[in-house]
């Protein structure tokens, strides 16, 4: 088995742990069983999500038994961790629905093929549904010092801005009692998080030691951020889930290949599976030809493939070289033509008729009419990567791609669009 602990390392994603030489001589033992939870408050994980996700995964790789976690109860209640205010309940059959669709992005990346690092996955409502509340006071809620409840951060923080519900207040007693019930149904002995996770965790190891006398493990990743101080994982259309009827294929495509400079090496790190040589030599090509984008390319093309696999990987690709004039818009399918234009300024009109200089304008591709014959006139203004010299031109029923869309295009690399109806 590798060290696992020394690629975490490397790899910069470790933040905390509570005793990584413990930590270090179990993990040398042979394999151990690793979970890491994951709550259904919306329909789909998000990119920061797959940061937690792919610690897992490293682990199975590395030889040990992952137990992905979907949170069916704690979904129902809601984690405080690095919130304000009090979440909005969802009902039951809700988050039902969204415990299935996470269930089977979670089984994606891991594996299940019989063997001593098969793969399990949960969900917590297996053994909380049971509970009656008072057992779930007497047998876990009397573990519970409320004094070093109220001294975690998740607690403490919104004590001292609008309040904390009983209901969020409890989530911690919650997890930790996921972790207890692991440990005795699956002998689990680490729990992964992200850093924002460390009290909920490390209630779960104490439990652990109060009920049973067992000496279990937390680990917690990184929190990633951004070079350009923006929010890692958001876009100027929200946040960059992994279902693609939320985040199309290709603007999660676009998202990793737009990379900063600065970030693209880091995102290798804790988001493939590159191994350090190939890492260096990307981070080598930044440094001499930053503007060849080899390292966002890898990034973009691995990570397209990891969620939503190497068919649409190539619908992209051919996707975002048709729209730049290297290779033909006709054969592209319409929703991927469409997912692309939701990325660039578009003018959305009812029928034909405007002509080709309104339309560059109305699409907020170039700022009025008169740059928009200016662009025309100097020969730097396309329509479905034709060039148009004739300011008079209007497009006609030929012109539209799959009956309703056209793709406009002022020089090399600025992109707009046209949807007609």
């Amino acid at each position: 088995m590798t060290d696992i602990l020394d690629e975490l390392e490397w790899r910069d994603v470790l933040a905390q742990t509570t005793d990584i030489d413990a930590l270090r001589e179990a993990l040398s033992k042979g394999p151990i069983t690793v979970y890491a939870g994951f709550d259904p408050t919306a329909p789909s994980l998000h990119v920061g999500n797959l940061a937690t996700l792919l610690i897992l995964t490293r682990f199975q790789r590395a030889g040990h038994r992952p137990i992905g976690l979907v949170g069916g109860a704690t979904g129902l209640i809601g984690d405080p961790s690095g919130r304000s205010t009090e979440r909005v309940l969802n009902t039951e059959d809700v988050v039902a629905e969204w415990v299935s669709k996470i269930r089977v992005q979670v089984e994606k990346f891991l594996s299940f093929e019989p063997g001593p690092t098969s793969a399990t996955l949960v969900s917590n409502l297996d053994w909380t549904a049971e509970m009656s509340a008072i057992d779930f006071l007497r047998d876990v809620g009397k573990h519970f010092p409320v004094n070093r409840m109220l001294a975690r951060e998740s607690v403490s923080a919104r004590l001292a801005g609008e309040g904390l519900s009983y209901t969020e207040f409890s989530y911690q007693i919650l997890q930790a009692n996921d972790y207890l019930e692991l440990y005795r149904r699956h002998g689990c002995t680490l729990q992964l998080g992200g850093s924002d996770q460390w009290g909920n965790i490390t209630a779960g190891v104490d439990l652990v030691r109060r009920v049973e006398g067992g000496h279990v493990h937390a680990l917690t990743g990184k929190l990633i951020t951004k070079a350009d101080g923006t929010k890692f994982g958001k876009t100027a259309g929200g946040a960059v889930w992994l279902d693609g009827s939320l985040t199309s294929p290709y603007a999660f495509y676009q998202y990793w290949l737009n990379a900063d400079d600065r970030d693209v090496v880091r995102f290798l790190k804790v988001f493939t599976f590159r191994t350090r040589e190939e890492i260096d030599e990307l981070e080598k090509a930044v440094a001499d030809r930053p503007f060849a984008r080899e390292a966002q390319r890898a990034l973009a093309e691995d990570l397209t493939t990891m969620v939503h696999g190497a068919d649409e990987l190539q619908a992209v690709v051919a996707a975002s070289r048709a729209l730049f004039g290297q290779g033909e818009l006709k054969e592209l399918p319409a929703a991927t033509l469409q997912a692309a234009l939701a990325e660039v300024p578009k003018a959305a009109v009812p029928a034909l008729g405007a002509s080709f200089v309104d339309l560059l304008s109305d699409s907020g591709l170039v700022e009025s009419k008169s740059a928009a014959r200016r662009a025309v006139k100097e020969g730097g203004a396309y329509l479905n990567n034709v060039k148009i010299t004739d300011e008079a031109y209007v497009p006609a029923a030929d012109d539209l791609l799959h009956g309703r869309f056209m793709v406009l295009r002022r020089g090399k690399k600025s992109i707009g669009g046209v949807e007609v109806g």
